[in-house]
């Protein structure tokens, strides 16, 4: 199919949808808050569908944290969808009250409801993929961010163009290059005040740092980092097969009377490479108690070590790591949630 017509940025995302595995009629939620970014992804998305057709929906989050803009910024994504012919839903969470009871930050609260709504909302549109509208400017703030918090080599190769049914189709394009599109097709946007709330740290590291590096440092930092997350990633993908494999051969995961057990050979994983041992025990972690710690990790690898049979470790939410023999047991002897004894005493931490 020809495709005069097209803006060079739409025919770049239809070659990046179709390495992402989007095929022609697939169902796709776009995530739109009426920012710049979002609206571009939205508006280029309807732009390429007489080369690649997808059924497309729309939904925007409504966070409840600043009720004298959001109206507005709805009224645009309504305005936008009804204009393309498109189906678009608001969905409310309440970002506040799920910070108390979690005892975490707003931002970490509205990220974690953000997607929780929009999954179910993707699943309730029947739609295959959700498409978010990160750009090449929050992959580098994202990296900086990580990197001040300490990540690992998984954290550091940023965020991914697909992670499940997930995909950030921009992930290559710059910021300006979106605003540039919006300006000459004459589409509006809305401003996220929030974005200039030096109280966060991404937005200091925006509005902050990155000048500061760039001005005084090194002027390429932004292509500097994104290629340092292109070549970790890829080692990423290939540490994660290795993992897959070792995983397979050495972890055996069934139900006891109070819940899941993993069965970790003791031996196999000791005779790991350090980085997959790491990796194993997160994955291992992660699927049994939903996050995993640098310390509990290293604590699992001295229990393992050290081999003494009946000896344990007490984790987080009532998960028991236990020396069996040639096994390092993993399971909930009383149950998800409670724990007999403190989780750092036992671990020694």
């Amino acid at each position: 199919m020809r495709s005069g017509g097209l803006h060079p940025l739409a025919l770049g995302l239809g070659r990046e949808l179709r390495d992402i595995g989007v095929h022609r009629g697939d169902g796709v939620l776009v995530a739109v808050s009426g920012g710049p970014d979002s609206m571009a992804l939205l508006h280029l998305l309807a732009e390429l569908q007489p080369q690649l057709p997808l059924e497309l929906h729309a939904a925007c989050v409504e966070h409840g944290l600043r009720p004298k803009e959001t109206p507005a910024e709805w009224a645009l994504v309504q305005q936008a969808c009804t204009a393309l012919s498109l189906p678009c839903q608001r969905l409310v969470v309440d970002v506040r009250q799920a910070a108390t009871e979690q005892k975490i930050s707003l931002e970490h609260a509205a990220r974690n409801l953000r997607y929780q709504a929009l999954e179910r909302e993707r699943q309730a549109t029947g739609a295959q993929w959700l498409a978010l509208a990160h750009t090449a400017d929050d992959q580098v703030e994202e990296i900086l961010l990580r990197l001040l918090r300490g990540g690992s080599r998984k954290a550091l190769s940023g965020m991914r163009r697909q992670s499940g049914a997930r995909i950030r189709p921009l992930l290559g394009i710059r910021k300006r290059a979106l605003v540039s599109y919006l300006a000459a097709k004459g589409l509006p946007s809305c401003f996220d005040s929030s974005n200039s709330d030096t109280r966060f740290l991404r937005n200091r590291i925006r509005l902050h740092l990155l000048p500061i590096l760039e001005q005084k440092y090194e002027t390429g930092i932004r292509a500097a980092l994104l290629k340092t997350a292109d070549n970790l990633a890829m080692d990423e993908d290939l540490l994660e097969q290795q993992q897959g494999c070792a995983w397979d051969e050495l972890v055996q995961s069934g139900e006891g009377p109070s819940g899941p057990i993993w069965r970790l050979k003791r031996q196999g994983l000791l005779a790991l490479h350090p980085a997959l041992q790491r990796r194993l025990l997160e994955r291992l972690l992660c699927n049994a108690q939903g996050s995993a710690s640098y310390e509990h990790i290293m604590a699992l690898l001295r229990l393992a070590g050290r081999g003494d049979n009946g000896r344990e470790l007490h984790l987080k939410g009532g998960l028991r790591a236990v020396v069996q023999r040639d096994l390092l047991c993993f399971s909930f002897p009383w149950g998800r949630g409670t724990c007999r004894r403190s989780s750092k005493k036992r671990a020694g931490l």
